[in-house]
């Protein structure tokens, strides 16, 4: 009876393990849920038709065989563009250019059902639109504008990419224009004239320069012929004789004479004629 009991056993522990093996093996090939990882959405596909229904993060039970699910990412994305246009002056602009971007998480189902995947996405609606955007808005400002203006010219593409992408559920979270590139010819005569421009204002400061040296140099001189004027007026015969007086030393001037040297005394004709009277 034991041996009977015991062999009735490992045949039920046989066909517990063979049937959860089974249920193992069915999970694994009809894949009776689905994951969505972080940062994607899950589209949600009945017979290969893509249903009203958005999977957020984690795990969800569905119907195998029947249903599929398709993981979208949403996570902000960069793309960069080079892109070709003329300026209002008809001047070639290679415009480099990254875009920052995501899906609508609410709208990836429309997205994936009217677009597709990223890749499609990237080609088929944003790559198009940033060209045309680019186009349109470098039209508008002249080589010159597009550098001196650069804000401007940024906010406008942004705003158009913006309302343009958001007809397909796309999100612009950032546009940045990295550079500029215009004909070697352009560039040259860009050069050129800041060149021109920089000797135009050195030579507009060495004449303020000398025009302003040469208006001190008149105050001076005017100053000098003012002081020699007045000098004039007030420099009298007593005025003259009081300052030699002053800076007399004591001793007469002397003049040199066959019998040797002898002071020079200058002495007024009219007193020595009043001497002679007396």
């Amino acid at each position: 009876m034991r041996t009977r009991f015991g062999a009735i056993d490992s045949l039920k522990s046989g066909v517990l393990f063979t049937g959860g093996v089974a249920l193992v093996l069915a999970a694994v090939v009809f894949k009776p849920f689905a994951i969505i990882n972080a940062g994607e959405r899950g589209v949600v596909m009945r017979f290969g038709k893509v249903q009203d229904t958005v999977l957020d993060e984690g795990i969800h039970p569905i119907m195998p065989i029947v249903t599929t699910v398709r993981g979208i990412n949403v996570r902000v994305q960069e793309s960069s563009f080079n892109s070709d246009a003329a300026s209002k002056d008809l001047q070639k602009v290679t415009t480099e250019i990254s875009l920052n971007w995501h899906i609508d998480p609410a709208r990836v189902n429309k997205v994936y059902q009217q677009v597709g995947d990223e890749e499609q996405i990237v080609a088929g609606i944003i790559t198009p639109a940033v060209s045309e955007v680019l186009k349109a808005a470098t039209a508008k400002k002249t080589a010159e504008q597009i550098i001196t203006e650069r804000t401007d010219l940024k906010e406008e593409i942004d705003k158009q990419l913006e309302s343009r992408l958001a007809n397909y559920g796309l999100v612009v979270d950032d546009v940045s224009l990295v550079n500029f590139a215009f004909s070697p010819e352009f560039s040259k005569a860009i050069e050129s004239k800041q060149i021109a421009e920089q000797e135009a204002k050195q030579a507009e400061f060495i004449a303020l320069k000398a025009s302003k040296e040469a208006i001190a140099e008149v105050n001076r001189a005017k100053g000098q012929a003012e002081a020699q004027r007045l000098q004039r007026l007030t420099l009298t015969p007593e005025l003259l004789q009081k300052q030699a007086i002053e800076k007399w030393d004591g001793r007469f001037p002397t003049v040199m004479s066959g019998n040797g040297t002898l002071p020079l005394i200058n002495v007024d004709a009219a007193s020595l004629t009043s001497r002679k009277q007396q």
